[in-house]
């Protein structure tokens, strides 16, 4: 029973990030049709911003976050205005290879400010731990759920009830439509990627709270896409489902069967949910008529 409250603890934990960093991949789907291969490096590029306001210059946690939430949006609005704005009206495989493109070059400025080694950062964390029906918890993962739930909750209720949230979703069900409306769609597309990148920054901070401040963020990054298939490439609430369930799976197969297999089986669901149903959980079906 222990072992399997710690694998379910840890399971939520690494389930809940995985929603967030495709909360981001699914917003910029929705708002602009650009499927992103370089959401993992958003999630690297977002906790390396972190440590370097926070260990780098030794500013306050706070404000340190502030710091990484302001030069997130930054990243985004300029990756979306300097290098996809330009290709509006490409060919879908353009736009899939440019930001694949763009994966390697912020992976490769990574490197070549902070090298390939790990990297040391103070805990923000409590790192305690407590015990729940004979299983002992330690209290950041715990920590790590919380927060990610108030983050998703905040951007839902963003996206339901604020102007600008209603005007993505006006800009995601019809983009014609809303220019006759008076929305600016190109706004529209600058603020999708700049909360794709708010999001990913905070997973990755996370991520390099409960691992550590290296390449493998990026890798745990690439998670992204067996969530966002499952859960819908277009569905928010299917990124909570698809993240929890990647999540949790990656765990009890690793705890109960091997190690190695965990590394594969989310891409196992991908492909399996790509043969029975295409669309995901909760995606929306399209039928296009030739």
């Amino acid at each position: 029973m222990s072992t399997f409250i710690n694998l379910l603890a840890y399971g939520l934990a690494d389930g809940a990030i995985l929603a967030l960093a495709a909360l981001g991949f699914v917003l910029i789907y929705k708002a602009t049709g650009v499927i992103n291969f370089a959401q993992g490096e958003f999630l690297l590029i977002g906790a390396y911003m972190f440590y370097t306001a926070f260990v780098v210059f030794a500013l306050p946690m706070v404000l340190a976050v502030v710091v990484g939430v302001v030069a997130a949006t930054l990243v985004g609005i300029l990756v979306e205005r300097l290098i996809l704005r330009p290709m509006i009206g490409e060919e879908p495989i353009s736009i899939i290879m440019v930001t694949i493109g763009l994966s390697a070059l912020l992976k490769a400025i990574v490197q070549m400010f902070y090298g390939t080694s790990p990297k040391s950062q103070p805990n923000i964390l409590p790192q305690g731990s407590v015990s729940f029906f004979g299983a002992t918890l330690p209290v950041n993962r715990l920590l790590v759920v919380l927060i990610a739930a108030i983050v998703l909750t905040a951007f839902t209720i963003f996206f339901r009830r604020s102007k600008h949230g209603i005007a993505m979703r006006a800009v995601a069900d019809d983009q014609q439509a809303a220019m006759t409306m008076g929305i600016s769609v190109r706004r529209i597309f600058a603020m999708a990627w700049a909360l794709a990148a708010v999001s990913a920054f905070i997973a990755g901070v996370l991520v390099a709270e409960i691992s550590a401040v290296d390449q493998n963020i990026a890798a745990f990054g690439l998670m992204v896409f067996p969530v966002v298939i499952l859960g819908g490439l277009d569905s928010v609430p299917g990124t909570i489902v698809g993240g929890l369930t990647i999540g949790l799976l990656t765990q009890f197969v690793s705890g109960y069967l091997d190690p190695g297999l965990a590394t594969v089986i989310p891409y196992v669901v991908l492909v399996l949910i790509l043969l029975v149903k295409p669309y995901g959980i909760f995606g929306e079906t399209r039928i296009e008529r030739v």
